[in-house]
């Protein structure tokens, strides 16, 4: 049986002591970005001329794109190396990615001081070639659209043949519509694909060229050529683990039996994309002559210690041991750690490492910014949940035929065909 077939909507309550928290920031931080669009940069904002960016652009964006890296990754493994055994997660993982990316966007939106204009890029008489911040939009635009595309064969398999609109009159049209996707995605999805592979590694990689401009301002640990090249490694490095990481948070959250020997086995690559990114950064500290910078005792050097010691050696050290492996509690701690070492690595890239020619005051996000940036990730969360509860995305927990099951508490229940 395949992915598809076994996957359902979970019927669950949507409505948790945990999603009431989560409804409460993402209400706080829909004020606070509605502040920041109404009243300007200055006003909700600490950014100034010497620390134009924070942590809109190094959590908000550059970690954002690069926790959805999972989508590319379990894509990548599932259908272009035929790894069939990991199509139980390449729905979620296409979720989160889809999630991620278009809240990567909305977050940008309020970085951008002039947010409105956000649509130039589409315009070719507006096209600056020589811009890396241009390739990464238009990248991240196509690949946005690209997820969504993908998205279509789980929209019609969850409504064809259910169609029940208000308007009877529609009704004929839009079922007509989604069996034309039906039989047309099917023939072109493998494209989308491919495509959505090659964009992900296009802009994960020019997202760490961003700062390359600025050699006299970047400490010497994190100032490297290859930075595309570890950016893109790193992202390669958490996709799986923040597969893993979602995969059994949605399990607890729905109180599903998680997919144990699918995430060990997924948790296998992790040690050899990890180890990967560990000798590159190595050889690069080498060539560079960069290691007296890693013991001199400031707190770029403690900042980079804890960065490859607690997001790399770790977790490569834990998920080495295949008996580990076999634990879903330590391969969740593990995966934990890289998505951390991603975090720390993306905050020290861009604002650690940073400093500029002639700082006034050290830069510290304001209560708005704080607000905006907790708000995106709980409706992501949000978002996700109200998704899987409507579209057949998470494989039901049952070794049978299981579609058109779902859980009520933690019982399996037969749900009505018509949704």
């Amino acid at each position: 049986m395949s992915a598809h077939e076994s996957a359902a909507p979970i019927r669950y309550k949507y409505l948790t002591r945990g999603t009431r928290i989560l409804l409460t920031l993402a209400g706080l931080g829909a004020l606070a970005y509605l502040y920041r669009l109404f009243f300007g940069l200055h006003a909700a904002t600490n950014l100034d001329n010497q620390y134009p960016w924070g942590i809109w652009i190094s959590i908000d964006v550059a970690t954002g794109v690069a926790l959805a890296a999972g989508g590319f990754t379990t894509a990548a493994l599932a259908h272009i190396f035929h790894r069939k055994k990991f199509h139980p997660v390449v729905r979620p993982a296409l979720l989160t990615a889809m999630l991620g990316y278009t809240f990567v966007v909305i977050g940008l939106l309020a970085d951008l001081g002039r947010y409105y204009n956000v649509w130039h890029p589409m315009l070719p008489s507006m096209w600056q070639g020589n811009s890396v911040l241009f390739e990464v939009g238009m990248c991240v635009m196509i690949y946005l659209t690209v997820l969504y595309i993908e998205f279509v064969p789980i929209a019609v398999e969850r409504f064809k043949g259910k169609v029940r609109l208000p308007v009877s009159a529609l009704n004929g049209p839009l079922e007509f519509l989604i069996k034309l996707a039906d039989k047309t995605m099917g023939r072109f999805i493998s494209v989308f694909i491919i495509a959505g592979v090659v964009l992900s590694c296009l802009h994960q990689s020019s997202l760490g060229t961003l700062m390359l401009i600025a050699p006299t301002q970047m400490h010497p640990l994190w100032y490297t050529p290859i930075s595309p090249l570890l950016f893109l490694l790193s992202a390669m490095a958490v996709g799986f683990p923040m597969v893993i990481f979602e995969s059994l948070l949605a399990a607890r959250s729905f109180k599903l039996e998680p997919e144990r020997e699918v995430l060990s086995a997924l948790a296998a690559y992790i040690p050899i994309l990890l180890g990967v990114y560990l000798g590159v950064k190595v050889v690069d500290l080498t060539l560079r002559g960069a290691w007296a910078y890693l013991f001199d005792g400031t707190m770029q050097s403690a900042m980079y210690i804890i960065e490859i010691a607690v997001g790399v050696i770790v977790p490569l050290v834990t998920l080495a041991s295949p008996k580990r492996r076999q634990s879903m509690a330590s391969i969740f701690a593990a995966s934990s750690l890289v998505i951390l070492g991603v975090v720390l690595n993306r905050i020290d890239v861009f604002l650690v490492a940073y400093k500029p020619l002639y700082p006034v005051k050290a830069y510290f996000p304001s209560l708005f910014e704080i607000a905006v940036t907790l708000g995106l990730v709980s409706t992501l969360v949000l978002v996700y949940r109200a998704i899987v509860m409507i579209f057949p995305v998470i494989q039901a927990p049952s070794k049978g035929d299981v579609s058109g099951y779902s859980l009520k508490g933690a019982v399996l229940t037969k749900v009505n065909e018509g949704y």
